[in-house]
C-alpha cells in the first residue's frame, strides 16, 4: 500500500510517504539531513530498495516548510530527535503498525536525531542506519543506544570517517563501520548509492 500520511505532532502536521509491501512486518523511518526532504531523491532510491526486500518505508519531514526555512532548525538536533521519536509512537498507536519492526535510516544531522530517538527508545527500535551521517554530533548518547547500528560513509569523504570512527567507538551495540571506496559525502558517484543501499538492506533484514 502506498499512501500520504499526516502525522500530528505539538498541534502540527507533518506529512509523509508511506509504502508497505504486501506481507511486510517492519517499517523504517526516514530521518533525512539539513536542507533536505521525504522528496529527496537518494533516499527515494534507497527507500525502493528496502521496498523490494519486503520492508516498508515511511519518508516524512520532520520540519514543516516554514520551519525549514529558518537555518538553525535544521542544525536543532534535539527537536529532531523529539518529532522522530513522536512520529514513531503514533505510528505504533495504529492498529495495522503494532505488532511491526521498527528502524531508522538516518542522513547527514539526521542520522544524530535518528541515535538520540533510538537511544530513548530503547527496544522499540530494531536498527539504525547512517548514511554519510553525522552520528557524532549524538556522542554523549551514544552509549545509551541499544539498537544494531550500521555506519555507512564514503571513502572519499575523510572528515566524516573521522568523525563516524568517533562515533563507533562510543557505540556500545552491535555495530559496524562501512566504507564505500570512492565515494563523496552526497554518494553521487555511479553505483555508490546502490552499495550503500544494498549494505542498509541487508542490515535490516538481519535486524528487523
Amino acid at each position: 500500500m502506498e499512501k500520504v500520511i499526516k502525522i500530528p505532532i505539538d498541534n502540527l502536521k507533518l506529512e509523509g510517504n508511506l509504502i508497505v509491501p504486501k506481507d511486510s512486518r517492519s517499517l523504517v523511518i526516514f530521518a533525512h539531513g539539513s536542507g533536505s526532504s521525504r522528496k529527496s531523491p537518494r533516499n527515494q532510491f534507497v527507500a525502493e530498495v528496502l521496498q523490494k526486500e519486503g520492508i516498508g518505508t515511511l519518508l516524512f519531514d520532520l520540519l514543516t516548510e516554514k520551519e525549514d526555512q529558518i537555518y538553525e532548525n535544521r542544525f536543532n538536533i534535539p527537536l529532531l530527535a523529539e518529532r522522530l521519536k513522536s512520529a514513531t509512537l503514533w505510528l505504533k498507536k495504529q492498529k495495522e503498525f503494532k505488532n511491526f519492526q521498527i528502524g531508522y535510516f538516518g542522513a547527514s544531522t539526521g542520522a544524530a536525531a535518528a541515535l538520540i530517538a533510538a537511544a530513548e527508545l530503547g527496544k522499540e527500535i530494531g536498527a539504525v542506519v547512517s548514511r554519510g551521517g553525522r552520528p557524532d554530533l549524538a556522542l554523549d548518547i551514544l552509549n545509551q543506544v541499544k539498537s544494531p547500528t550500521l555506519l555507512i560513509v564514503g571513502g572519499a569523504d575523510t572528515e566524516v570517517i573521522g568523525l563516524n570512527q568517533l562515533a563507533y567507538d562510543n557505540l556500545l551495540t552491535i555495530k559496524d563501520l562501512s566504507i564505500i571506496p570512492g565515494a563523496t559525502h552526497l554518494f553521487e558517484e555511479p553505483g555508490t548509492l546502490a552499495k550503500a543501499a544494498s549494505q542498509a538492506a541487508a542490515w535490516f533484514k538481519k535486524y528487523l
